[in-house]
């Protein structure tokens, strides 16, 4: 399945949705500390309804800690509005790592710079600076599972 990486998240309900999201795909839930609210938080659990337990959730203390767990980088994919890349002009395996940035600040610079061909972003007007969180990790989660339907489904 798929990894869902939020970098400081700061939205208890994002976090939540996104969890519930995680469930119905298998995918694994990573979050980087420093988080913006407690896990434990009612609106964490409200939001992901009484999926929340059933999370295969991994908590890192910092974006370092999480690098050198995952040294490998070339499966690593990171959401921004700072890059005219569309998602859909990737190529997800299972196993990629999806990542996304704080609702306050996205995805830090240095990382983006580091990764710049690993960059993706969601086509959106002008009208609009980002979408919310959930609803982005959920366009490009759906997207990485349709191009490894097959594969997927077997896994269901």
């Amino acid at each position: 399945m798929f990894n869902i990486v939020l970098i400081t998240p700061q939205i208890p309900n994002n976090t939540g949705a996104i969890g519930r999201l995680c469930v119905n795909t298998g995918a694994t839930l990573h979050l980087i500390k420093p988080l913006g609210f407690d896990i434990d938080e009612k609106a964490v659990r409200r939001s992901g309804l009484d999926y929340w337990h059933k999370i295969d959730l991994k908590v890192w203390e910092s974006i370092d800690d999480f690098f050198t767990a995952h040294p490998s980088s070339d499966r690593f994919f990171f959401a921004t509005t700072k890059t005219d890349q569309p998602y859909f002009n990737h190529t997800f395996k299972e196993g990629d790592f999806l990542f996304f940035g704080s609702e306050t600040s996205g995805i830090p610079s240095e990382i983006l710079e580091k990764y710049s061909n690993q960059c993706m972003t969601i086509p959106m007007t002008k009208e609009g600076r980002s979408l919310n969180l959930a609803i982005s990790t959920g366009i490009i989660l759906y997207e990485a599972i349709k191009q490894n339907f097959t594969t997927y489904q077997e896994g269901m």
